[in-house]
């Protein structure tokens, strides 16, 4: 048992990183590093959305419980635009406000008042997607490399392994499965790498689509209030609220898909 012992404390991560070369010690710091930024970002993004989330509920509530538009530019002027939905609202209602004054004077603003909306809104629904996006190509590069870069250490630790115990001579099962078992840490670790990330590359990948398709959802009916001076369905709904009766308003097609 004491020999068992002994010999399982003599290989192990600290005895893998004192007996590897600079290759095999490069590609450690290499996953470590790899993990460290995926964390952070997963932490940072994690905080992200729980934030934009709780702040578009807000925003949401509010506006669709707003009497006019005016009391939502008054809410906008007040508190800025702190989320997606009050980002494009700010710029779809300066939009409009802008080409009322000025008009079409430059080509950015040629068109009807329509089509400049409808321009500015496809503008702000992709920046939000940029945004949104951004980080989530180091999650997607550390998920997929990760596992090969540890692959690499192991393969390259184990041809020292067995290069090590071709030269002692000694080639029982004892003493070449304690190095090579040595050189597998580094697959594991890869793995314990990249699974995270992809993981959270999932989750906020799905997450993000929803939003996108809640915004242009919510971009239709914007629109619809600045063009018509009602959203699609707002005569109805304001029957039924007339009768007691709390109608959301319908989300896109891409939005119930999603």
């Amino acid at each position: 048992m004491e020999a068992t012992a002994s010999t399982a404390t003599a290989f192990g991560l600290l005895h893998l990183i004192a007996q590897s070369d600079t290759v095999g010690r490069t590609l450690l710091v290499i996953l470590l590093l790899m993990s460290a930024a995926s964390w952070a970002l997963i932490a940072i993004k994690g905080f992200a959305l729980a934030r934009r989330k709780r702040r578009s509920t807000a925003f949401l509530n509010f506006f669709w419980n707003a009497r006019s538009l005016d009391d939502v530019k008054e809410e906008l002027s007040a508190h800025g635009a702190r989320d997606p939905f009050a980002h494009l609202s700010a710029h779809a209602l300066h939009a409009q406000a802008h080409h009322s004054r000025h008009g079409s004077r430059r080509l950015a603003e040629a068109g009807t008042a329509s089509e400049y909306v409808t321009r500015t809104i496809k503008k702000v629904l992709d920046e939000e997607t940029m945004r949104l996006e951004s980080g989530l190509t180091l999650l997607a590069t550390v998920g997929a490399t990760a596992p090969f870069v540890g692959l690499f250490g192991t393969v390259w630790g184990v041809y020292h392994a067995l290069a090590a115990i071709g030269m002692s001579g000694a080639g029982t099962l004892d003493k070449v499965a304690g190095p090579v078992g040595e050189a597998l840490i580094m697959t594991g670790l890869g793995l314990a790498v990249a699974l995270p990330a992809v993981v959270a590359y999932n989750a906020f990948t799905r997450s993000n689509r929803v939003l996108v398709a809640r915004l242009d959802a919510f971009a239709f009916e914007l629109h619809s209030f600045l063009t018509l001076g009602q959203a699609p369905g707002a005569a109805v709904r304001g029957e039924a609220r007339e009768n007691g009766v709390n109608v959301r308003p319908m989300p896109s097609t891409a939005a119930a898909a999603a």
